[in-house]
């Protein structure tokens, strides 16, 4: 011990600690300079960054020792590594920190000599870097806005579109240029994603209400919210306003080869109908051992029926749910997915309108991706593509774990549960539906046995994903256990009861109706009684198990929500606290005892198939 701890015997001390004896070694050690002790840990700092796409740089000469495995989201070109004005020296992939910083790059990235820390923010701003990326971000909406209105438009300015924007600039300075108008004959969604997708532009409508001449309208049937794009966008440059001109040309003639591209693609995808590009998803393997996309497709438009009745839909609703499915996957083979992969189900919706189907086939194709369609009949698109997903793949043993999930099954739970409860736009669906007869049905139509085991293991994984999306809606955690413990199988009616429950908790009442229902539970689990017991009304021997029971059979139906159940509960209140005040349940006489056992049993027993109240705080 002492040799360990760098001492001698004769060092060593005995002293009490939490009233034991221990033999205790002091040891001193020196403090060492900061910039010293920085200096070792920054390289360590620097390779615990990690990102979710990384690259390795280093010639093949310079891979040695340290540097073989570095890897960062972009090559490092330098440090600037300060404490105070004295430079903290290290080396990391090939590269020593010292104090000299870059410009901007469009200014031939001058040196930028940093003599303090303090000095860094005011060196980097003096060289016309806006370092601070919310600052960045504001200045880029408001170039954004004002040049889009110099041509009577708003910027269409999403979050994601301005949060990489943001990211990929220092000086951002607003480009506004214009396309020819005849490319506004494209699919809105086309000419938007290759703006966004592509060239990282800010697209330009027109101003809700205003007139604009000689432009042609992108809208189809499904986006009449949505406003008409203008021949216009808007490219952020990463520089000053020197030679914009010539970047705004640039930027014109890159945007008018890619929409002349997309023109191609649509002008000879639609010289077939959708349904004709069904038979090419034989070529697209969805898993080897689950088939083809086309088996895919098969097998969900096999589930369809089944699951539009499930969730009520009528005769009409149920034949364009059919006809939407057998569609769904048909646009993965035309030339415009294929080259924007992001367009799947919108592509189909518009070829779908192009090719006669009915608006709300189309629309029902193009909400198949979303995480809640508006319409049930996309409801019925949507679950039938993940509920095939999640059986097949958990058939096929491709399950989740830790960071793995290649066919997004973690998303396709939520996907599933989340359009039954979910308000898109306002509007509830609120749809019943078994998710254990979903998969029954689903496990049918497999290539793969789909084992009783396998059933439960997928009915759990959207039961966690289900826990998940409630709550993230705000609910408490125990309420959520407590339903999901009886109701988990059926996500809108567990959303119902979470709802209803939170409001009872709330009640100033509720610690009493909480504690009279739970000892009621308590004394039956003790008992270790498993099975609902008759009750004998001639074995009574006191008023309060007359009393109780009179109560109970006062009830005329089973209660079926949360707020029948605890308002029968709250009912029965005074019977119970009398019937355990006065009565000795665990009587010496077992027959006797065991009809105290089955009244209280009854109590217990009114919860089942509604909620699992043992859950909650303060049971």
């Amino acid at each position: 011990f002492a040799k360990k701890n760098g001492v001698t015997t004769a060092d060593l001390q005995i002293r009490e600690v939490d009233g034991g004896k221990y033999v205790v070694a002091l040891v001193k050690s020196t403090g060492r300079p900061a910039p010293e002790v920085l200096a070792e840990a920054l390289p360590g700092f620097v390779s615990a960054i990690k990102f979710d796409k990384s690259m390795k740089w280093l010639p093949a000469s310079r891979r040695a020792g340290n540097d073989s495995g570095i890897a960062f989201s972009r090559p490092i070109r330098w440090f600037v590594s300060l404490l105070g004005s004295t430079v903290l020296p290290f080396e990391y992939a090939g590269v020593t920190a010292g104090n000299v910083s870059r410009g901007l790059r469009p200014n031939g990235s001058p040196e930028l000599v940093i003599p303090s820390a303090d000095q860094y923010f005011n060196v980097i701003r003096d060289a016309g870097i806006v370092l601070d990326s919310e600052e960045r971000s504001r200045l880029i909406v408001e170039m954004v806005k004002k040049a889009a209105a110099s041509v009577g438009g708003e910027a269409i300015i999403e979050p994601g579109l301005l949060a990489e924007v943001t990211n990929l600039v220092e000086k951002p300075t607003a480009v506004l240029g214009s396309f020819n108008p005849d490319f506004l004959g494209l699919p809105r969604d086309v000419l938007i994603g290759t703006m966004k997708k592509h060239q990282r532009y800010f697209p330009v409508q027109k101003v809700s209400g205003a007139p604009v001449s000689g432009v042609k309208s992108t809208l189809t049937p499904d986006t009449g919210k949505r406003g008409t794009l203008l021949p216009h966008f808007i490219a952020i440059r990463n520089g000053d306003e020197q030679y914009l001109d010539i970047v705004q040309h640039g930027n014109e003639h890159v945007l008018g080869a890619r929409f002349a591209d997309a023109n191609f693609f649509v002008r000879e995808d639609v010289k077939k109908p959708l349904e004709a590009y069904r038979d090419g998803l034989k070529t697209l393997i969805f898993q080897t051992k689950l088939g083809s996309m086309l088996d895919k497709s098969d097998r969900m438009v096999k589930l369809a029926p089944a699951l539009a009745e499930m969730l009520a839909l009528t005769e009409h609703e149920t034949r364009a749910a059919q006809r939407a499915t057998f569609l769904a996957k048909a646009d993965l083979t035309t030339q415009m997915v294929t080259e924007m992969t992001s367009l799947q189900g919108i592509i189909g919706r518009e070829y779908a309108l192009r090719s006669g189907e009915a608006p709300e086939v189309a629309a029902a194709i193009g909400e198949q991706y979303q995480p809640v369609p508006q319409t049930k009949i996309g409801v019925v698109v949507a679950l039938s593509d993940r509920i095939d997903s999640l059986v097949g793949l958990f058939a096929a043993g491709v399950i989740p774990s830790g960071a793995k999930d290649p066919f997004g099954l973690r998303r396709a739970a939520i996907g599933t549960v989340q359009p039954l409860i979910s308000p898109p736009s306002g509007v509830e669906h609120d749809l019943d539906f078994d998710l254990r007869a979903a998969i029954e049905h689903s496990a049918a139509t497999q290539p793969l046995p789909v084992s009783d085991e396998v059933k439960a293991q997928i009915l759990e994984f959207l039961t966690g994903r289900l826990r998940v999306v409630l709550t993230e809606m705000g609910f408490r955690y125990d309420v959520v256990e407590a339903v999901l413990a009886a109701q988990a199988h059926n996500p809108a009616a567990s959303a119902r009861a979470v709802k209803a429950l939170v409001a009872w908790v709330k009640r100033s009442d509720w610690t009493p109706i909480l504690d009279g229902y739970a000892r009621c539970v308590r004394i039956i689990r003790s008992a270790k009684i498993s099975e609902q017991l008759s009750v004998n009304s001639d074995q009574f021997i006191d008023e309060a198990e007359r009393d109780l029971y009179a109560a109970l059979s006062s009830i005329d139906h089973r209660p079926s929500s949360i707020n029948e159940l605890l308002a029968i509960v709250a009912i029965l209140i005074p019977a119970i606290n009398a019937f355990f005040d006065k009565v000795l349940v665990m009587a010496d006489d077992p027959a006797v005892r065991q009809n105290r056992l089955a009244l209280v049993g009854q109590v217990a027993n009114l919860s089942a198939g509604i909620a699992d109240l043992s859950k909650l705080e303060g049971f």
